[in-house]
């Protein structure tokens, strides 16, 4: 069959550790036999990283915009041992957290749901998308440790000077004490991002906050969704025929355990971290997980939901065989090649993304998978494979069915 051809070429953000070498696997097993790949390459390895110091990764955000989709493998954040081990210049941020402040993104992750990986949480039969809103709150905040007895207060000094207080807490002793912050801007971002993801979709959207307790800074939160709604999105969600749902946080909590999936959860920045580690467990395994970024003008950024297999990628070091799981990293390709599709018209990598994917699943359905899933999975007489032979037994599939 020939080559499907391009257009506009997707933004290409390469990685780190065992998810780079897994990167070059599926280019050269299930994208380049299939597709005249037109791609604008942006090395974020941390080596690359530290010789442009970061330039790279703002240069490829910026790229992003211009295209309008971009694929993300999974980049290592340095901590002080990353520093001392790759003799960086520097702590780098983390690409992602710059990523997502120039393209002012939401992060939407769901999990890969395949017959066999059965969830934790019995009723759920539909995946369960969270959106976290990826700035501010505790990320951002500012702390001091208290020695003693004292007053901590809260100071807003306007441009013209005068002060505003609000106490926190009249200490009779050592402490502890956080200001957090957002920004009505990036609240309404986040927003839009919800409710235009849920369109995409087609699914319900849920938001929660705490906002019986937190009256000011939750309920802003709650407010400005609502006014959004209100104004822009209430009659495209009643002809969609999907809903838009808010809901304390703890009662969304009830509900998402009762509930059979099949919506997005829209969570603030804390709960959303927390929430979609959960959900990604309780689904089966973190490498089940799909995770893409959507900007309010937007643009979209699909990458895994996972890091960079730090262990693995040392046993391949030593010419060990390692059994990766490269799903969510697959997934991220189908995602931005389908949505390149839909933009630019070319109806063919549709569905050849639509077969990627298929053939992802069909392969695990059939028995043959890594050994993370064949440790959980309630399929019998299973075929655990390496990192290769599985994704070559997902091009055999994916032939199958291009061929069918």
């Amino acid at each position: 069959m020939d080559k499907i051809k391009m257009t506009t070429p997707l933004v290409e953000m390469d990685g780190d550790e065992m998810t780079r070498i897994l990167w070059k696997m599926i280019k050269d097993e299930l994208l380049l036999p299939f597709i005249d790949l037109k791609t604008e390459y942006y090395d974020l390895g941390l080596e690359y990283r530290d010789e442009t110091n970061d330039q790279v990764t703002v240069d490829s955000a910026l790229a992003a915009k211009k295209y309008g989709v971009a694929v993300k493998c999974a980049t290592i954040t340095p901590n002080a041992a990353r520093v001392k081990e790759y003799n960086l210049k520097e702590m780098y941020k983390s690409p992602n957290g710059t990523i997502r402040a120039i393209l002012d993104g939401t992060v939407f992750r769901a999990p890969i749901v395949v017959k066999g990986i059965e969830p934790t949480v019995k009723t759920w039969k539909k995946p369960i998308t969270i959106a976290r809103h990826a700035y501010g709150d505790v990320y951002k905040a500012s702390e001091m440790k208290i020695p003693g007895k004292g007053k901590a207060e809260i100071v807003y000094t306007a441009e013209d000077g005068t002060e505003t207080r609000e106490l926190i807490h009249e200490f009779d002793g050592s402490g502890i004490v956080q200001g957090m912050h957002n920004l009505n801007g990036s609240i309404d971002s986040f927003a839009r991002s919800c409710f235009n993801y849920a369109l995409e979709t087609h699914q319900d959207l849920w938001f929660a906050t705490k906002d019986t307790i937190s009256k000011k800074y939750d309920h802003t939160f709650k407010d400005i969704f609502q006014d959004i709604y209100d104004a822009d999105y209430k009659e495209k969600f009643e002809e969609a025929g999907i809903e838009y749902f808010y809901t304390l946080i703890d009662d969304a909590v009830a509900r998402v355990i009762r509930s059979e999936g099949g919506y997005i959860w829209a969570c603030k920045n804390y709960d959303g971290d927390v929430m979609s580690d959960m959900v990604a467990t309780a689904f089966g395994s973190l490498a089940m997980m799909t995770s893409v970024l959507v900007a309010p003008d937007g643009t979209t950024e699909y990458e895994a939901a996972h890091g960079t297999v730090q262990r693995h990628y040392y046993k391949h070091l030593k010419g060990e065989e390692t059994s990766t799981n490269s799903v969510a990293t697959i997934f991220a390709w189908s995602g931005a090649l389908r949505k390149r599709g839909k933009l630019d018209g070319i109806d063919e990598l549709v569905t050849f993304a639509d077969k990627l994917e298929k053939a992802t699943i069909d392969t695990i359905e059939s028995g043959t998978m890594t050994k993370d899933l064949a440790l959980i999975t309630t399929l019998e007489n299973v075929n655990t494979v390496n990192s290769e032979d599985f994704i070559k037994a997902i091009r055999a599939t994916l032939e199958n069915l291009l061929n069918a």
